[in-house]
């Protein structure tokens, strides 16, 4: 108290001139229409600004959980999606003695670590083993394919990108089903080569390319990228090179693919 006390002795002046000042103001504001309506338009322009940026700061701290919970809903509709199309065609077939099977189901991650300036580039998630993770499962985005895990310990997961060098994957032109090996030429970051396509087939510019479903790891049709040029060398095949749809520098939510009958499918292709 008797701080205070001399904290106000100490600065009179200033604090009269405040107290003077608030009321000149206020004076102002009350016997004058004009002065009045400005003082309103002021106060209420600083409320506003204070709440639209108090708005911003609470919808930044919310959007992680918001982020989460959007990914878990989108990982749900997933697995109820693979489930209904799986039971839609077998439905087709009349089969009585059939009993509907899900063969694709979908784990949630989050992206922890990641490299795209190397010519054998990994990424790894923050799930593993405890969470249902395989090596050679499928790894997705939202935009479409990221890769396949290569390694995984208890909580962790180590995926090969389509950016890595070591990575081939089987994709096709969704507009006419022609297949081909797709790689990573080993620089940049957003584009891969497609070969095989045969010289014959209708190519043009912006076709999508999406995944064959010509293995036991990724489904059909997940979006691979588009067709940004193409050119016929020496022989009957394209070489064509897509511009891939996942941006790998700004990789957040993703999900881990599980086929539930890759086993089954391995074992009779084995006995080829």
């Amino acid at each position: 108290m008797r701080n205070l006390l001399r904290l106000i002795i100490r600065y009179y002046f200033f604090f009269l001139f405040l107290l003077l000042e608030v009321v000149s103001v206020t004076l102002l504001v009350q016997k004058n229409t004009f002065h009045r309506a400005r003082f309103i338009n002021i106060s209420r322009s600083i409320e506003g600004s204070f709440y639209e940026t108090f708005g911003v700061i609470r919808e930044y701290l919310v959007l992680k959980e918001t982020n989460q919970d959007l990914h878990m809903e989108n990982t749900l509709l997933r697995n109820q999606l693979d489930g209904l199309t799986r039971k839609q065609e077998q439905s087709a077939e009349l089969r009585y003695d059939y009993v509907p099977r899900r063969q694709f189901s979908y784990i949630p991650a989050l992206v922890i670590n990641a490299s795209t300036n190397k010519q054998f580039n990994f990424i790894t998630l923050d799930k593993g083993r405890n969470h249902g993770i395989e090596p050679e499962m499928a790894v997705i985005s939202p935009k479409g394919v990221v890769g396949i895990v290569y390694s995984v310990s208890g909580n962790y997961s180590s995926v090969i990108p389509l950016v890595n060098r070591d990575l081939r994957l089987s994709a096709k032109i969704r507009r006419n089903g022609y297949f081909g090996s797709l790689s990573w030429p080993g620089s940049g970051y957003d584009n891969a080569i497609l070969e095989e396509i045969p010289f014959h087939v209708d190519l043009r510019h912006g076709d999508t390319i999406v995944t064959s479903g010509y293995s036991a790891i990724f489904p059909e049709g997940i979006i691979v990228g588009t067709v940004e040029e193409f050119e016929a060398f020496e022989g009957n095949f394209y070489t064509i090179t897509v511009d891939l749809a996942v941006d790998y520098k700004n990789l957040s939510h993703i999900n881990v693919i599980r086929n539930l009958m890759k086993e089954e499918q391995l074992e009779l292709e084995r006995v080829r």
